[in-house]
């Protein structure tokens, strides 16, 4: 008797191994809180690929930079560490120019046309993560960067002698074309360099703008839609290419769902967060004539200087887009 309970308990065992065998997990690192749209449209990917492959693939989200800096999850998912991941598309520049597309400023106007210049700049990014063992999984946008101020701006002249926020090297160029004066400021040190008065302006989504409470000083919104920056999904290609494909056909259907869903999200979230400023006091307004001719005469500047600078792949993107509709 006792050798049959033996026999059977050392199949159910076996069945467990061979079950437990056939369940393939992926560690997916974010920096971005568990709380942000973008995180929580992963989540939904996780679960609808788990559901898509009936349970034999689990993604394990990593969010907050708590698996992977945000900085190095590029190359953390490209030497295997981590089988996938989500970074800001501009963080992968240096490596790649061609994701530079995203933080040329004053170019696109709309979801609509963010998703155009997404379309045409999909191919390119897809072939230099080929290059690099990657596989493109999906982009969403983060709503568009506007422009918040102290004062009212109707034009160029309102811009001079103020002190204008900045954070990087094309901000930077915006503040000095327009006549103001850089700041490079964290965002962590908003509130303060607000309170303090060392800021008077800044060029940044409605949804930032919330999330730091800045009504208490800032007192205007401009939806300038000056970019619309984009997060990247993506996975470590020997990784993707060992599921059987059934497996990858559901992680790729699951990605196009996402995207779909993200970009639904982000629209819905700039909309939102437009109307908390609102409701705290930020008058939401629209941009002059005068000042909109002239930042699209300075999208038209930076395109051309970035198209100079990346080359032939550059045309394949910005020729296509600027041709009439």
């Amino acid at each position: 008797m006792k050798s049959i309970w033996f026999v059977a308990a050392l199949a159910a065992a076996q069945g467990q191994l061979c079950l437990a065998q056939t369940v393939t997990s992926w560690k997916l690192a974010t920096g971005y809180r568990a709380e942000s749209f973008q995180t929580q449209n992963i989540q939904q990917f996780a679960r609808d690929v788990e559901q898509g492959t009936a349970g034999k693939l689990v993604i394990q989200l990593h969010p907050n930079n708590t698996l992977v800096k945000l900085n190095d999850i590029n190359l953390a998912v490209q030497q295997g560490k981590v089988e996938a991941g989500e970074t800001l598309m501009t963080t992968m520049v240096k490596d790649i120019p061609l994701a530079g597309a995203d933080s040329i400023p004053f170019v696109v106007g709309s979801y609509k046309d963010a998703q155009r210049l997404w379309k045409l700049q999909r191919p390119g990014i897809e072939k230099h993560f080929t290059q690099r063992g990657l596989k493109l999984l999906y982009a969403v946008p983060w709503p568009p960067q506007g422009l918040h101020s102290n004062k009212p701006m109707k034009g160029l002249a309102d811009f001079r002698g103020t002190q204008m926020r900045t954070y990087n090297q094309t901000t930077t160029r915006i503040a000095e074309m327009l006549g103001a004066k850089p700041v490079d400021i964290a965002m962590m040190d908003v509130g303060k360099a607000l309170a303090e008065g060392r800021m008077d302006n800044m060029i940044t989504s409605a949804l930032t703008g919330a999330e730091n409470k800045v009504w208490g000083s800032i007192k205007y919104y401009y939806e300038i839609n000056a970019w619309f920056p984009k997060n990247a999904v993506f996975v470590n290609s020997k990784a993707f290419d060992a599921l059987k494909p059934e497996a990858r056909a559901a992680v790729l259907k699951a990605a196009g769902e996402a995207e779909v869903r993200g970009w639904q999200a982000s629209q819905v979230m700039a909309t939102s967060t437009t109307e908390e400023l609102r409701a705290n006091g930020v008058k939401i307004e629209r941009i002059s004539p005068e000042l909109e001719h002239e930042i699209k005469r300075m999208g038209e500047k930076f395109s051309r200087e970035w198209i100079r600078s990346v080359g032939n792949e550059a045309n394949d993107i910005f020729v296509p887009y600027y041709l009439p509709q």
